[in-house]
């Protein structure tokens, strides 16, 4: 991957960022299609499914930023799935007229919204638990869920890959804002998530304050080197009893995966994933874990 155009991709993120705020009217007349809509109908969010002794918590995945629950998942779900697991993923934080792109509103609005997932899918399944599988925002934001709505009650893991647990920098780009006025009310205005995941956000300052966690919940961070989205790296890691960090290139050299391709395609961080949910079972990951 040539240098300059990895320095491209935070400058390509707030400018889809700067369409969504300024051209809402165009979203707004596109086709009423939603995530949901285009859900698949077999595999995964399969309300039927009753975990097994082997597995007996449903997975919960929880997309991204401008993510929807099908698109981030095409690669997760169905290895997850195919190795046994009850499978489900929501939609949260959709803007009015904005379709497919979610994870725009509040975080603790999102929450409130994953809180109400989590009911609906212990209630269909029976379990008493669930684990957590999220995608940048979405393995930040369960957090706000396991600390201040209950969430640790119902949840067994959460396992964050590329999280914004500390908010971002975007390589720095976040730090020019000031120089432009009225760019930091237009993000809260009309894209609140993306305020509230930058580095010293309201947000952020109280989820963090008083330790990282919360008692009775394993937490599993899975980080790149060369994210370059939530940046600087380091700062997707946690703090406290229950945590493991994992760098990707501490398991395989080789892997080169950035912020997307880690939660879209990244089969070494899959087989991280399921060592988190099962780690009594876990086996060694290393570069061959890509074809597994």
């Amino acid at each position: 991957m040539l240098p300059w155009s990895r320095s491209l991709r935070p400058l390509t993120a707030l400018l889809l960022a700067a369409a969504v705020v300024l051209f809402p009217a165009v979203t707004a007349g596109a086709a009423p299609t939603t995530a949901a809509d285009a859900r698949p109908t077999s595999g995964w969010n399969d309300y039927t499914c009753k975990p097994s002794a082997a597995h007996p918590r449903p997975v919960v995945l929880v997309h991204g930023t401008f993510g929807n629950s099908v698109d981030n998942w095409l690669g997760l779900a169905p290895y997850l799935q195919n190795r046994g697991y009850c499978v489900f993923s929501l939609d949260y934080g959709r803007l009015p007229g904005v379709p497919l792109f979610h994870g725009l509103g509040p975080v603790g609005k999102s929450a409130e919204q994953l809180a109400a997932y989590v009911d609906r899918v212990l209630a269909a399944t029976g379990a008493a638990e669930t684990d957590l599988v999220g995608h940048s925002q979405g393995g930040m934001m369960p957090r706000y869920y396991l600390r201040f709505l209950g969430g640790a009650d119902k949840v067994n893991a959460l396992v964050g890959i590329a999280p914004s647990n500390h908010g971002t920098t975007l390589s720095g780009l976040t730090r020019l804002l000031p120089y432009f006025p009225g760019a930091e009310d237009l993000l809260n205005e009309h894209t609140p998530a993306l305020a509230d995941q930058v580095v010293g956000s309201d947000v952020l300052t109280r989820l963090n304050e008083g330790g990282d966690t919360v008692p009775g919940v394993r937490y599993t961070v899975l980080a790149s080197r060369y994210d370059e989205v939530v940046t600087p790296y380091r700062s997707q890691f946690l703090s406290g009893p229950g945590v493991r960090n994992v760098l990707l290139q501490d398991l395989c050299p080789l892997d080169l995966s950035e912020h997307l391709a880690i939660g879209l395609l990244d089969r070494i961080a899959f087989h991280e994933v399921v060592n988190a949910l099962d780690p009594a079972h876990a086996t060694p990951t290393t570069c061959a874990s890509v074809l597994g």
